[in-house]
């Protein structure tokens, strides 16, 4: 149940031709509405996935090459979608607890574009400043964009972010309680 340790810090993304510097350009604000960050979390036994909600952000672009980007999640929204009543509820709670995400301290994650690179038409390698908890650090994935929707696939490790609950990496004998250290973000975004 404790496992999601999806920081969803936000996952949202995309880069640019080029190992580039983002820079301003044509400035596309993020549909928060129609846009989705998807988390899941994986453990010994399996594995838990959620949501969490985009508060803002917006995509830079010159002409139609990516250039960069900043997202805020709000962690507060964090929801498990695998579970079901009680389980649900406890899940959630302890995901939003100070063993996880702290939510009620850090009621937001932010994710900031520092260098773009194109990777193919329409693909991208981005590099950016990720923060949860208050912890900055680089996190590099893909972003594809078409038209006005853009992907991307994050991993995370979230004991980079101080959340080494049940993280095999800092604790033994665990066993099947064994929380794995990487979680995923799927960003589905709008613009």
């Amino acid at each position: 149940m404790k496992k999601g340790v999806l920081s969803l810090a936000l996952a949202m993304v995309f880069g640019v031709a080029m190992a580039t510097e983002p820079t301003v350009g044509d400035k596309k604000e993020v549909k928060t509405e129609s846009s989705t960050i998807t988390w899941k979390a994986y453990k010994v036994t399996g594995s838990h996935y959620g949501t969490v909600n985009l508060k803002s952000g917006s995509l830079i672009f010159d002409g139609d090459k990516l250039t960069g980007g900043e997202f805020e999640a709000d962690m507060t929204s964090l929801v498990a979608l695998d579970l079901e009543g009680e389980s649900k509820g406890k899940l959630e709670g302890h995901l939003k607890s100070e063993d996880f995400f702290s939510t009620e301290k850090y009621t937001s994650s932010k994710l900031v574009f520092t260098k773009v690179k194109s990777t193919g038409k329409n693909a991208y390698e981005v590099t950016g400043d990720l923060t949860i908890k208050g912890i900055t650090k680089p996190v590099t994935f893909d972003v594809s964009v078409y038209g006005s929707k853009a992907t991307a696939s994050v991993k995370v490790d979230r004991t980079a972010y101080d959340i080494k609950y049940g993280s095999g990496s800092f604790f033994e004998n665990l066993g099947d309680k064994t929380i794995y250290d990487e979680f995923d973000l799927v960003v589905d975004l709008e613009f």
